[in-house]
């Protein structure tokens, strides 16, 4: 074939390396390709089936499973739709062999009707021993606008993983059936624990640790039916609690975790918050709605920093200047070992005054991030603990080893490095 002298050289390069990445795709490893297909929800994985021979069965040997009813094909109506999604996995798993599995997720509007296929769905991942059991049967509010009001949430049976291999379990808007010999199942696998919309009490989240032996990361959000809850694990390396809002009683929060290194508590409506060993502790968060009322609950959490005075990562709000003001610390109270803090703040003169008081307790800061925070009251309403007058300058202390400033506000960031 003869070149063409008036072709444009640049074309046929770009046009060459086209052909070469839609050759190389079908080259690639079944290792690579079954990793990408991972990323995928189910739906788009089995059609990639219709790409060509190679890809045909590829899906049925994915490692993962992820039934979204978000990517699913909408129908006419909503129970039609919900009615296909369920035929749809069902036939899924029936085609798929019996290969070990890493992730199962389901993303699904639960009701009644559908308990026995959901059932089956947890035992089919169970029984090809998963390692991650996601189920998530909240998924946005437009999405449950059809439901019934006596309708019942998913009772997921715990006593399901005894004989698997499941290392994370994720949970949303579920109800849990705690057999009574809980403490005696012995979960020795179960390293990751993740609930949100959960009814728990005091003595299920107990017995849970107990029964998870090696538990090492749990989170809790927006779960309720807990009043005093003491939390004692020696294992446990990361602990979210947020959310917590109850309308009859306050939680007392207890922590005896010698080994926890991460802990969040955000907007958490606590009575009583009490340290009895977090002597690993390096990064602490907490926050809690900007509002002059939520101003106890936050006081009652941070007052307890003279008791992980050892950490070197802190996210917290500015209340400092309040909370100096009240002498709600010791007054001989340093964080030595704090390098890293990230503040929720405005930039009122009451802010300001805040943030030097904070400073005021890092002497060896290094980095320091200020991140915009959303104020529902006014600095004005709670003047009166600081005293300001219009003539007060705020003075930083020189001698901090402050190395980074980042301030992010309006989708601006300010770098600043000191000599």
């Amino acid at each position: 074939m003869e070149e063409n002298p008036n072709q444009d050289p640049s074309a046929t390069t770009a046009a060459d390396a086209t052909s070469t990445t839609t050759t190389n795709l079908n080259d690639l490893s079944q290792d690579i390709l079954l990793h990408i297909l991972s990323f995928l929800p189910t739906l788009e994985s089995i059609t990639t089936s219709l790409i060509s021979k190679k890809w045909k069965s590829l899906w049925s040997l994915v490692p993962s499973l992820n039934f979204s009813y978000v990517h699913f094909p909408i129908y006419k109506s909503f129970f039609t739709t919900r009615q296909f999604f369920s035929e749809f996995v069902d036939r899924t798993l029936i085609l798929r062999p019996h290969l070990p599995l890493q992730k199962f997720r389901l993303e699904f509007i639960y009701e009644d009707r559908y308990g026995c296929h959901v059932d089956s769905w947890v035992r089919y991942a169970i029984r090809n021993r998963v390692s991650e059991l996601d189920l998530d049967f909240f998924i946005d509010e437009s999405f449950h606008i059809v439901e019934s009001e006596g309708r019942r949430d998913y009772d997921f049976p715990f006593s399901a993983p005894r004989n698997g291999k499941v290392r994370v379990l994720k949970l949303c808007r579920c109800d849990l059936t705690l057999p009574a010999d809980m403490e005696s199942m012995n979960l020795w696998s179960m390293k990751e624990i993740f609930f949100y919309q959960i009814y728990m009490t005091d003595d299920m989240v107990l017995n849970l640790l107990k029964a998870c032996p090696n538990i090492e990361v749990l989170k809790l959000e927006n779960c309720y039916g807990m009043e005093n809850l003491r939390l004692c694990s020696e294992k446990l390396k990361r602990l979210g609690l947020s959310s917590f809002y109850t309308a009859e009683r306050e939680l007392y929060l207890e922590l005896d975790c010698p080994n926890l290194v991460w802990l969040g508590i955000d907007c958490v409506e606590t009575g009583e918050f009490c340290i009895k060993n977090l002597s690993s502790l390096i990064e602490f968060r907490t926050s809690i709605a900007h509002k002059t009322e939520h101003y106890g609950h936050w006081f009652k959490v941070v007052k307890q920093l003279h008791r992980i005075a050892h950490i070197k990562h802190l996210v917290v709000q500015n209340w400092w200047r309040k909370l100096a003001a009240k002498d709600g610390i010791p007054k001989d109270f340093l964080l030595h070992n704090l390098k890293h803090l990230e503040l929720q703040t405005g930039y009122t003169q009451y802010d300001l005054l805040g943030m030097a008081a904070l400073l005021e307790l890092c002497p060896n800061l290094e980095t320091m991030i200020l991140d915009p925070l959303y104020k529902i009251d006014d600095d004005v309403s709670i003047l009166h603990y600081s005293c300001i007058s219009n003539r007060q300058y705020v003075q930083f202390r020189s001698h901090l080893l402050l190395f980074s400033l980042s301030c992010f506000s309006f989708c601006r960031r300010v770098y600043q490095k000191n000599s």
